[in-house]
C-alpha cells in the first residue's frame, strides 16, 4: 500500500512523522499478512483472517493507507502538479500492481488480485487530481458520498467482470485483496480533506520532529520512506517462513467435512446466531452427502448459485428456522 507521490517540494522539510505512521501501517499490513499466510497454510482455521477482528483489523489497515495516500497527494501536488515525478510514481505502482496481478494469477487463479490495494492507489492518486484545488468541505463531502454509495446502490448492470473495479455490483467477488473504487477512494478524499484543513490552520508542523526512542523513529521512518519496496518485499519473505516452519512442524490437517463446517458456520455467523449456523451448516453437509456433491461443493465445483446449492440451503433454512 504505497503513497501515490510521499515526498514534498523540494524547499519543504519532510515531514518525519507522517513517514512514521505510514511506517506503522506498513508493520501493521505485514502483521495482518502473517496471520493470512498461516491461514494459507493450514494452522488457522479457513476464514479467520476475512471475519471478526481480523476483517475489521485489515479494514483499518487499508483505510490508513488510503487515508496517507491522500495527505500525501495533496502535501506534494496541492500548490502545482509536479507531473514527472507524479508520472514515475504512478508508473511504479501500475507495474507493481500488474506485477501482483500476475503472480497472484499463478498462485491463486480462483481469487488472484484484478483490483487490490496498489490498482486502487493508482487510481485514486489520478482520480484525486481533479480534487486538489476544491475546498477542504467540498473534498470532505465528496468522500462521504464515494464511502456511502456502495450502502445505498448496487446494481445488477455492475456485474460484468469489466465494472467489478467499480465495486457496485450484486454478486460477490472473489479476490484476496479488493480494494474497489466504491467506497475506497473515499478514504483518499479524507485524506486530502484532513491535509488542507491541517493546512489552513497550521497544523501540519504536528507532523515534523521525531518520535522516541530513536531508533523506533529511524525504523519507521525507513520503512515508511520506501513503502513500495517494502509491500513488495514482504509477503514473499514471510510466506518463505511459513513455509519453512510448515517443513519443520507441519500443521494438522482435519477432515473436509470438519473443515467445510467451520468455514460454513464462521460465514454464516456474519447474520445469523452461532446455534442456527451449526444446525444450518450440519443439514447442509449432510444433504450434500446424501446427493452425492459434497466432494464437488468442497472443491468449489459448485457454489451458492448452484441450482441445486440453492435447493439444499433453502431446505437447511426452512427446517432450522426457530
Amino acid at each position: 500500500m504505497i503513497q501515490a507521490d510521499t515526498s514534498t517540494a523540494p524547499s519543504k522539510p519532510r515531514l518525519g512523522k507522517l513517514d512514521v505512521l505510514r511506517g506503522i501501517a506498513l508493520v501493521a499490513m505485514a502483521t495482518y499478512h502473517t496471520g493470512w499466510d498461516f491461514e494459507f497454510f493450514g494452522y488457522l482455521e479457513p476464514g479467520t483472517t476475512g471475519h471478526g477482528a481480523w476483517k475489521l483489523y485489515a479494514r483499518i489497515i487499508a483505510s490508513t493507507f488510503l487515508v496517507l495516500v491522500g495527505f500525501s497527494l495533496f502535501l506534494a501536488h496541492g500548490r502545482g502538479i509536479h507531473w514527472p515525478r507524479f508520472g514515475i510514481r504512478l508508473a511504479q505502482i501500475v507495474v507493481a500492481a500488474l506485477a501482483i496481478t500476475l503472480a497472484t494469477m499463478y498462485f491463486t487463479p480462483g481469487s488472484f488480485v484484478f483490483f487490490g490495494i496498489l490498482h486502487q492507489i493508482a487510481v485514486a492518486s489520478v482520480l484525486g487530481l481533479l480534487f486538489l484545488r476544491l475546498p477542504a468541505f467540498i473534498v470532505a463531502a465528496a468522500a462521504a458520498a464515494v464511502i456511502a454509495l456502495p450502502h445505498y446502490f448496487v446494481s445488477p448492470t455492475f456485474d460484468a467482470p469489466v465494472f467489478w473495479p467499480l465495486g457496485l455490483s450484486e454478486i460477490i467477488i472473489r479476490s484476496n485483496d479488493y480494494v474497489p473504487i466504491f467506497p475506497w477512494f473515499g478514504a483518499v478524499l479524507a485524506g486530502m480533506a484532513l491535509a488542507k484543513t491541517m493546512q489552513h490552520f497550521g497544523a501540519l508542523k504536528l507532523l515534523a520532529g521525531n518520535v522516541a526512542p530513536s531508533w523506533l523513529d529511524r525504523g519507521l521512518r525507513f520503512i515508511g520512506r520506501h513503502s513500495l519496496a517494502f509491500y513488495l518485499i514482504h509477503q514473499p519473505v514471510i510466506i518463505a517462513c511459513v513455509f519453512l516452519v510448515s517443513q519443520l512442524s507441519p500443521p494438522s490437517v482435519p477432515a473436509p467435512r470438519e473443515v467445510f463446517g467451520r468455514a460454513c458456520v464462521q460465514s454464516c455467523q456474519n447474520d445469523n446466531d452461532k446455534a442456527f449456523c451449526e444446525k444450518f451448516c450440519d443439514c447442509v453437509i449432510g444433504q450434500t452427502e446424501a446427493q452425492g456433491i459434497f466432494e464437488e461443493m468442497f472443491a468449489g465445483k459448485r457454489d451458492q448459485y448452484d441450482p441445486q446449492m440453492q435447493q439444499i440451503a433453502g431446505v437447511c433454512t426452512q427446517q432450522n428456522l426457530p
